[in-house]
């Protein structure tokens, strides 16, 4: 779905327990809560780590992009479609995630917090 900015977007509700969840917040963000399966590559180093996502993503999988609130998520969005990756963004990011009950674990696996 794209909520009038372009970016085709999916609101957390919508996400399924397997889907593939990349998290591009920074380091202090990620440590201190995130989604338990969620791949990190922060968006300040995400075009120098690509790689790691393409060895990482399933085959084929959809790519759902989040960040704090949405914002950031919005532009790696957009750079993967432009690179032919089947990517949307989390609609209202990692705040959304925690407000609807989903869990959060900080670097430790212990249950964290979204700043």
């Amino acid at each position: 779905m794209d909520f009038g900015s372009g970016v085709p977007t999916v609101r957390v509700g919508e996400l399924a327990d397997g889907d593939f969840l990349l998290d591009v917040r920074e380091d202090d963000e990620w440590e201190a809560g995130h989604a338990e399966r969620a791949l990190h590559i922060p968006m300040s180093e995400f075009v120098a780590r690509y790689g790691e996502l393409t060895e990482a993503a399933p085959q084929d999988a959809k790519v759902h992009v989040i960040c704090r609130s949405g914002g950031r998520s919005a532009q790696v969005t957009m750079y993967l479609t432009q690179q032919g990756v089947d990517a949307v963004n989390v609609d209202g990011g990692m705040v959304s995630w925690e407000a609807s009950g989903r869990p959060v674990v900080d670097d430790k696996g212990q249950p964290g917090t979204v700043i």
